[in-house]
């Protein structure tokens, strides 16, 4: 039988989210014994071991009673004593979700900044007033095909021909190898892939695009040009090229055509200037991956104070990772503009579903073993926690995978959980910049947007300080407030779009572009 321990204040060792939670997150390992001094005066001593990210039942949680953090229920107590351990043994993952609306929904707008108050950063102006935070040239494979030679001719050429000496308004040479675009269905498929492709060309990050095929898979060139023709074509003016595998006569005449192609462009790309502009023009992915349980009370809710500075100065964020709004969707119709808009929450998270039976997958899959063990039991606990990434402020809409949103302020975009293809769907909706939050640790970039790391506990911040940018583990630890971390993140995002400092993954050279090949009818 275990000694009891001296109380510790619970501030010292573990954090209730909210009053009304009966559970309490762990900041490091407690043992059965330990002793924790609650706000209130009383004690709770701890009848076994809790993990850092895990959880204890501060009060007695009778059999049949909801468990609670983040004031919601995460699952329904099996019977739980004050201080026991929070696991699947003593905690069913039964959540409740309410979905009642109220008739005259109609929430009003958030106040903004007036435009002399708003903050600035200094971005590529386009002719059609979209701002990018960086200047690549794109070489774009219309399918697989293609995608070995693309590879080849923008790693041939940062090696050969772009010299940030020579080219300093240049951030590159990149393509975006992938592995689709011929043995495919019609449909959705098809639609999405030539949306991303068409929205990475178009994107304001990039100055210039080589447009590659192999010459008789089903996108090749003369699909997709149909395709850029029926939208309009690019709403940015820039040099764009065109080049056929077969045409040129195999590989490496593709490859040397394509070389001589990128060094004339080079230099046009390179006319292009920063300026200083609003931060109103910028758009904001949030996103995050390897989560663990501090993920929800540090990392998070910090992005989510940075995207509410951001909206406030005009700007727009994006959440994605519908899967993860799973048992807490009615958090965001609640805050949704009208009816309207907060059904369409509802209806977003419900197609999902549907879309994951048909593959005979549940979202209540979604936390991976690394979650798991990090803290995060089922997805209703992710969920909460992965939402806060989107801060306070009135959900405007809900835009497609990789579908420039309608407005600005904060929207909801359709896709998957998986990072590979969650985050380039941000960057083709228009996001420019990418915070990503981690708690287990994850280096992934991409191929044409600054991805920032953003750490929910210092451990981890500190093991992989040469791929995280920013740590929100000082939460955790006591030393600073979401608030101030949020500040901090959002300067450091204004920053990074300013190309005054790299995200680690640019350093790096991580590139990773892969999108969502949707398999069913979408939205």
């Amino acid at each position: 039988m275990s000694t009891p321990s001296a109380p510790r204040p619970l501030a010292q060792c573990a954090v209730q989210v909210a009053a009304a939670d009966n559970v309490a997150i762990v900041k490091n390992e407690l043992h059965a014994g330990n002793v924790v001094l609650m706000p209130s005066g009383d004690c709770v001593t701890l009848t076994g071991a809790v993990t850092p990210g895990h959880r204890f039942a501060v009060r007695a949680i009778p059999q049949g009673q909801w468990v609670l953090q983040y004031a919601q229920p995460i699952g329904r107590s099996k019977g739980i004593g004050a201080g026991d351990p929070i696991s699947h043994d003593n905690m069913a993952d039964e959540t409740v979700v309410v979905r009642e609306l109220p008739a005259a929904l109609n929430n009003p707008p958030t106040a903004v900044l007036p435009p002399e108050q708003r903050r600035t950063f200094s971005g590529f102006v386009r002719e059609n007033g979209r701002v990018g935070t960086r200047n690549f040239v794109l070489i774009v494979p219309t399918s697989m095909c293609s995608s070995h030679e693309a590879q080849q001719i923008a790693t041939i050429a940062e090696y050969t021909l772009y010299k940030r000496a020579l080219f300093p308004n240049v951030d590159g040479v990149v393509a975006l190898p992938h592995n689709k675009g011929c043995g495919c269905s019609d449909g959705s498929n098809l639609e999405v892939m030539l949306r991303t492709l068409a929205n990475y060309a178009d994107h304001p990050n990039v100055g210039a695009v080589l447009f590659m095929d192999l010459g008789c898979e089903k996108t090749n060139l003369t699909l997709v040009d149909k395709y850029l023709k029926k939208r309009g074509g690019l709403t940015t003016a820039k040099p764009i090229e065109w080049l056929g595998i077969q045409d040129e006569g195999g590989t490496q005449a593709a490859i040397e055509r394509g070389l001589q192609i990128i060094g004339e462009m080079l230099p046009v790309a390179n006319q292009a200037t920063r300026s200083a502009v609003s931060v109103e023009h910028l758009s904001l992915g949030v996103k995050c991956g390897g989560s663990d349980g501090f993920s929800g009370i540090s990392a998070n809710p910090a992005l989510g104070h940075a995207a509410d500075l951001l909206v406030k100065n005009g700007g727009t964020v994006m959440i994605t990772e519908v899967p993860e709004f799973c048992g807490g969707e009615h958090l965001f119709a609640a805050r949704a503009k009208d009816l309207d808009t907060a059904r369409e929450v509802f209806a977003y998270v419900d197609w999902y579903k549907d879309y994951a039976a048909k593959f005979g997958t549940k979202l209540d899959d979604n936390p991976s073993p690394g979650n798991i063990k990090g803290g995060l039991l089922n997805i209703t606990i992710k969920s909460l926690g992965a939402m806060a990434k989107a801060g306070s402020t009135r959900v405007e809409g809900c835009t497609p995978y990789a579908q420039p949103p309608a407005g600005r302020g904060l929207h909801l975009m359709q896709g998957p959980g998986y990072d590979q293809e969650s985050t380039p769907g941000l960057i083709g909706a228009g996001a420019q910049v990418v915070v990503f939050t981690t708690g287990r640790g994850t280096t992934i970039g991409n191929a044409i947007a600054p991805v920032v790391k953003l750490a929910s506990n210092t451990a981890v911040f500190e093991r992989l300080s040469r791929d995280l940018d920013l740590s929100a583990g000082t939460i955790v630890d006591g030393t600073e407030t979401i608030e101030q971390v949020g500040q901090r993140v959002f300067d450091h995002v204004i920053a990074v779009a300013s190309g005054e400092v790299l995200a680690k993954a640019e350093e790096h050279k991580h590139r990773e572009f892969q999108f969502w090949a949707e398999q069913s009818v979408s939205l």
